[in-house]
């Protein structure tokens, strides 16, 4: 989220007494290009192969008129590919029944009325459901778009009641297909996804250990950047390890490894006073311990070697033949454990044995924490994905909604996803019936193009217009161009229908109009599969909606305002207050040697990181959002200051020493 906003510091301020700021539009940021994921050829391989197989059997049976409903399940091997195998079997039979459902209503509909303004009015009202239910469960790429592209065109698909049950059956199958090909890799790499989580968790913290050394002490921006995305990283890779089961042994093993590896990541938020720089001026250890002449600072959790020394004397620093060995040892184990967490990386992705750490002794009393609590049966009910039979492994931190219960608390009444998906009704319902009254013969192509703008906030869905504008217009150029070869049969047709969609996740995640580039001829390819058009009556309706939909979907998210983005911040902050009163307890009260302090405090460095990154993500939701009262950016700042010292206190209680390197 935000990934494209500009830093707090570069955004427009609020004049002081204003209630409410227009956010900029930014345009550069909008089409430059960034590195592509590194799991890209996961979704495209898998949905190459799960639409590849159904396209290649029409084929033979000349039934390629078939090809809408056997893609509506086949797509579905796009989605979950960030989850381990065990998560991910359990969640992609929802989403295939999620798209056979909204299949099946967009087809029974089609075969009971044939009045377009009501079929777009239905097609808007499923694209806003696919919309929150995306945004509430956190599917992850592609989202609704996926769902709601289908589903529209169906709408608009010729059908006879009678036909529904087999094209629904039709979809039911290949989604069944699609599951067997994303879960085919489980038996080569059955670690695969978690390893990829923690790769990513031990690239930030080396990424942040680096930054805070080049920073030189200075608390800078790139250095609260890096912070922010180690804490998301670290976070995002122990939700991940929470949905790995353990009910063997050997699996129990491999998991406490990946664990070991992400404790040792996570240490890298313990850096510095405040999160990157001693306030003493004192330089950080690889695992985050303010390093002074006299020792380490006591104030979060740590014991100075001179405490009761004279109080002046860290008032001004003099550069001591001493203090600068200590600085030049401090650098080098600083590089060596950045070289040292950039080396596990690599053979965390590569496949190869995973790298033995050890743990400090709180680390330690920690999982004996968790292994006597599932022993006594305390807190068997926060158990995600793990047997009893597996103790010792770290557990999700008790009392937050999971499951059924967290998606339902996003939805609930005064959540800020209703606003969005009111946008998604409107915006694609005036952009269907703009593009009825132009004489579009494919308004379902505007609904999706108003459906596919809507992001978080305005400013990304600007963005997002945009970069659709562009991806379709150089999209139809490539369409044209092909024309030629498109015509030479339909094999050709398959073919170029599967590099479109190869080509397409390949570019889309180093910006959305470069993927649109590939995404806009294949959608004009399963046009033709249905029945034959002039091509210049495709390009031209493409172009017309395209514009239309991006249009009046822009507008409408202008004028339906999101007034709860800056409330989700209020609620984000309270929660940060709470966390981090809880996490300032522990530290005053001190160390108690034994389990139980180990557990509670392993526990309250997890609400309070949890609590930042959904703090940062209100923040960057808001900052794009217009027509809002003024953010309370002072807050915010001494929130997230406050909070990150306070976590890396509580890193720097349970991670040193270390046991074994």
């Amino acid at each position: 989220m935000g990934k494209h906003a500009k830093p707090a510091e570069q955004r427009g301020r609020a004049t002081p007494g204003s209630a409410v700021r227009a956010r900029p539009l930014p345009i550069k940021s909008t089409v430059r290009l960034r590195r592509p994921v590194d799991i890209w050829h996961k979704p495209a391989l898998s949905a190459v192969a799960a639409l590849a197989i159904p396209d290649l059997t029409l084929f033979a049976l000349g039934r390629l008129d078939l090809i809408l409903y056997t893609s509506a399940g086949a797509m579905c091997a796009l989605y979950a590919h960030g989850l381990p195998y065990a998560a991910r079997a359990r969640t992609l039979p929802w989403v295939v029944l999620g798209m056979v459902a909204s299949l099946g209503i967009a087809l029974t509909a089609a075969s009971l009325t044939t009045s377009t303004a009501l079929l777009v009015v239905l097609a808007s009202l499923i694209a806003a459901v696919h919309k929150m239910l995306c945004d509430a469960t956190r599917i992850g790429p592609p989202g609704n778009l996926i769902l709601t592209f289908i589903t529209a065109s169906a709408f608009f698909v010729p059908q006879r009641l009678g036909e529904v049950p087999q094209h629904v059956a039709l979809a039911l199958g290949t989604g069944v297909l699609a599951w067997l090909v994303c879960m085919a890799p489980s038996l080569v790499r059955p670690q695969g996804p978690e390893r990829i989580a923690t790769a990513r968790a031990l690239e930030a913290a080396a990424g942040l250990l680096r930054t805070e050394s080049g920073a030189g002490g200075v608390e800078s921006a790139g250095v609260a950047h890096a912070r922010h995305a180690t804490a998301a990283a670290v976070n995002a890779a122990w939700h991940t390890l929470f949905l790995v089961p353990a009910r063997t042994p050997a699996k129990a093993a491999a998991r406490a490894r990946l664990e070991r590896l992400l404790i040792r990541a996570e240490s890298a938020l313990g850096s510095g006073e405040n999160g990157g720089s001693g306030e003493n001026g004192g330089s950080t250890g690889p695992h985050g311990n303010q390093v002074t002449a006299d020792g380490y600072d006591d104030r979060y959790g740590r014991s100075s070697a001179n405490t009761n020394a004279n109080p002046t004397a860290y008032a001004n620093p003099k550069p001591t033949a001493t203090a600068t060995a200590t600085a030049t040892a401090t650098a080098t184990a600083t590089a060596t454990e950045v070289d040292r967490l950039a080396a596990w990386a690599r053979d965390v992705r590569s496949g190869r044995p995973l790298p033995e750490v050890g743990l400090s002794a709180a680390q330690a009393e920690e999982l004996l924490g968790v292994e006597a609590t599932e022993l006594l049966g305390i807190g068997a009910d926060e158990r995600v994905g793990v047997d009893a039979e597996a103790p010792g492994l770290r557990r999700p931190a008790p009392g937050r909604p999971r499951g059924i219960r967290a998606v339902l608390a996003r939805l609930a009444p005064g959540s800020a996803l209703l606003p969005i998906g009111a946008r998604v009704a409107v915006g694609c319902l005036l952009a269907g019936w703009a593009s009825m009254a132009v004489g579009v013969g494919h308004p379902y192509w505007a609904v999706v193009t108003a459906a596919s703008i809507y992001q978080a906030n305005t400013t990304l869905s600007w963005q997002r217009a945009l970069q659709r504008t562009i991806g379709n217009l150089l999209g139809l150029l490539l369409f044209t161009a092909l024309l030629p070869l498109i015509h030479t049969g339909q094999l050709a047709m398959i073919a170029l229908a599967l590099a479109f969609q190869l080509g397409a996740e390949a570019c889309i995640t180093r910006n959305y109009w470069l993927g649109s580039v590939w995404v806009t001829p294949m959608a004009l390819l399963l046009t033709e599969f249905g029945g034959h058009l002039p091509a210049e009556t495709l390009i031209a309706d493409r172009w017309i909606d395209t514009v239309v939909g991006a249009a009046v979907g822009l507008a409408c998210c202008v004028l339906v305002t999101n007034r709860r983005a800056t409330d989700r911040i209020d609620t984000a902050l309270a929660r940060v207050a709470e966390a981090e009163a809880a996490a300032l307890r522990l530290l005053a009260a001190g160390p108690v040697p034994g389990a139980d302090d180990a557990l509670e405090t392993g526990w309250a460095r997890d609400r309070l990181a949890g609590c930042l990154v959904e703090l940062r993500e209100a923040v960057e939701v808001a900052a794009g959002e217009w027509w809002q009262r003024a953010l309370p950016e002072e807050r915010i700042a001494r929130a997230e200051q406050q909070g990150h010292r306070a976590l890396a206190g509580l890193v720097r209680r349970l991670s040193a020493p270390a046991l074994a390197a």
